[in-house]
Formats: C-alpha cells, sequence, structure tokens
C-alpha cells in the first residue's frame, strides 16, 4: 500500500478525490487537508462517503511523510505552497492550474499576473496520459489539463497528430458549474456562476486583449498538442458556463482533408461514439468523443464530453498515478457511470 494525502481535500476535486482513493485497493489515505475544516470529519462535508470512511480533516502541519501528494488547491494556491508539500511527499500530483504552462511570458499572458515559481514551470509533465503515456516520469511531478482544455485537445489531437487539420480550429466549449469554481471547488460562488439558471453564459471573450487576460484553453491547447508531438494548429476557444453540474462539452470545427478517415484512438479513458451526449460520461472516467464529416466542403466537426469532476479531474489524476507506479491504467476507475444524470 503507498501512502497518499489530498490537499484541498473539502472542494469539489478534492472530494471525488477522496472518494477514488478510499476505495483504491492499493492506497492507504493518510491525510485530508483543509485550512477551513480541521479537526471536522470528512464525511460532514463529502455526506457520500459516509460509512465509507473515518477520517477527519487535518492541517498542512499535520501531514506526515507519505508517498504521493495531490493538490486540489484554489489556483494561485500550489505554486506558493509547492516547496513545503515536494519536502512531504515522494512525488506531488497537482490538479490545479498553476503549473500547465511552461514559460514566464505565457503564463502572465492566459493568468495575468506574474508565476510564484517559475523554476518549476518547466519540472511538471502534463497529465494527459493520451498524449504523455511513455514519457519517463518517475522522479517528476505531473499536473492535469484544464477540463475544457483537457476534452478540446482530446478532440483535436487525433487529428492534429495525422495531419488532417487543414487551417483552423474553433472550439465552443460548455461547462457545469463544478468545473467553473473560482475558488478550487466548495465555498462562495464566483460572480459568473451566481446566475447560471439563467442557461448559458461566456466565461471569457476569445480576443486576447483588454482588460481581462487572454482565455487559457488556447494556451493549453497548444502546449499539449505541440509537446505531444503534433504540429500546430491556429485555434481559438470561447469557455461557456451552462446549466449543468459535471459535464464540459466542447464542439471543435477544424477545417479537414476531404475523404480521410478518422480512426477511433486506442485509448482505455476514450470513447468513439457517433454524436457523444452531454450526460453520458457523468460519474465515470471516460472521455468520448465523435466526429461528423460534411461531405459538401470537407468540414469535420469533432464533439468530445467528459465528466469535469472525474476524467477532467480526479479520475485523470488517479489514472496518471496509476501509470506512474506501473498498475493498470484503469485501476480504481472501473465506475461505469450515472445514467439518468
Amino acid at each position: 500500500m503507498i501512502r497518499v494525502a489530498v490537499v484541498g481535500a473539502a472542494g469539489y476535486i478534492g472530494g471525488e478525490l477522496l472518494r477514488l482513493l478510499i476505495t483504491h485497493p492499493k492506497i492507504e489515505v493518510v491525510g485530508a487537508v483543509s485550512s477551513r475544516f480541521p479537526g471536522k470529519r470528512v464525511d460532514g462535508v463529502h455526506p457520500n462517503l459516509r460509512s465509507h470512511t473515518d477520517l477527519l480533516f487535518c492541517t498542512a502541519d499535520e501531514v506526515d511523510d507519505c508517498d504521493i501528494i495531490f493538490l486540489a488547491t484554489p489556483h494561485r494556491a500550489a505554486m506558493t505552497q509547492i516547496d513545503h508539500w515536494t519536502m512531504k511527499a515522494k512525488q506531488v500530483i497537482d490538479l490545479t492550474g498553476d503549473f500547465r504552462l511552461d514559460d514566464t511570458q505565457a503564463y502572465r499572458r492566459y493568468y495575468g499576473e506574474a508565476h510564484a515559481a517559475p523554476h518549476l514551470l518547466d519540472e511538471f509533465v502534463p497529465g494527459i496520459p493520451e498524449l504523455y503515456r511513455g514519457r519517463p516520469a518517475r522522479r517528476r511531478p505531473d499536473q492535469r489539463a484544464g477540463c475544457m482544455a483537457l476534452a478540446g485537445v482530446l478532440a483535436l489531437y487525433p487529428l492534429v497528430s495525422r495531419d488532417l487539420v487543414e487551417e483552423t480550429a474553433q472550439f465552443d466549449a460548455r461547462t457545469g458549474s463544478s468545473g467553473f469554481r473560482r475558488d478550487g471547488g466548495r465555498g462562495q460562488p464566483a460572480r459568473r456562476t451566481q446566475r447560471r439558471d439563467a442557461g448559458v453564459r461566456a466565461d471569457r471573450a476569445p480576443a486576447r486583449g483588454g482588460d481581462l487576460p487572454a482565455p487559457r484553453h488556447p494556451g493549453h491547447h497548444d502546449r499539449d498538442r505541440s509537446r505531444g508531438g503534433a504540429r500546430r494548429a491556429d485555434q481559438s476557444a470561447t469557455p461557456n458556463c451552462a446549466r449543468v453540474s459535471r459535464i464540459d462539452r466542447a464542439e471543435g470545427v477544424p477545417r479537414a482533408v476531404r475523404g480521410r478517415a478518422v480512426r477511433p484512438a486506442d485509448r482505455p479513458a476514450a470513447r468513439r461514439l457517433p454524436l457523444p451526449g452531454a450526460e453520458d460520461p457523468a460519474g465515470s472516467n471516460f472521455c468520448d468523443v465523435g466526429y461528423a464529416v460534411d461531405e459538401e466542403d470537407g468540414r469535420l466537426v469533432t464533439i468530445a464530453a467528459l465528466d469535469n469532476l472525474m476524467k477532467g479531474g480526479a479520475g485523470n489524476a488517479i489514472q496518471c498515478l496509476n501509470i506512474r507506479m506501473g498498475w493498470p491504467e484503469s485501476l480504481g476507475l472501473s465506475f461505469p457511470g450515472l445514467h439518468p444524470v
């Protein structure tokens, strides 16, 4: 058994990590760190864990040496705390956005501020098993891609890697409330999420100027496609907030070579479907990807759907851990999903 701790364990992602880790056959959870609920029962915040754990939330100082630490903290916290946690654990898996980009200029452009640990930006292995599975990572940390960015990357990468995209790609991405919290999960909702019942709202404009930082998803797409061995393709992404809870759905319209078939990806956590439904992967660690060709003008429409707390978050992180430890990739992730949702 390996000893694991979760930092930011009171949030939505932290709760999903705990749900998966306490039932994982090779893992012992030894710490659930929360600055808001130290000493309180974990199942008091995550009632779905009742009768499954007697864990109490603890402080950062109470975590002893362990094998793996998952960081599910709010953005900007991980980069200020990373040195502390690398002293506590043999390996760190980061689920925040702090180390998704690999240079300081890109971080400032997409996040609107300077990075607090620029010397570590190139040390993290991108947490996208479908692209980086074969890379040696025994002694390096992992970070997960953003949930909407991951859906877009998994939809577009098979096309770009086979040189099927001729011109540009545009993504229209929709995320539920659990994938759109500015505070890392549970707590006070962000200003943009308070009126979710109105339907669909744009998160950020696709333009890369003005008062707001540039939308982050194009930067994540660029990094992961290029470092995964594919050439770059011009693209833009507009994330929207939708009236759903756990689902992300990205629709892309790249120009593609007419008549060239797109083969389904041979990946344990990717499923090829004709037209993926938004709720189909809810509760599972799958990303459902579909393609449809417009024979008139050669356009190829891609659709990807995933659960932003599972394949977009905790499930994908545990998939990375399984690979790192040499275990079966889907160990502890066999839950088939929920229907109806």
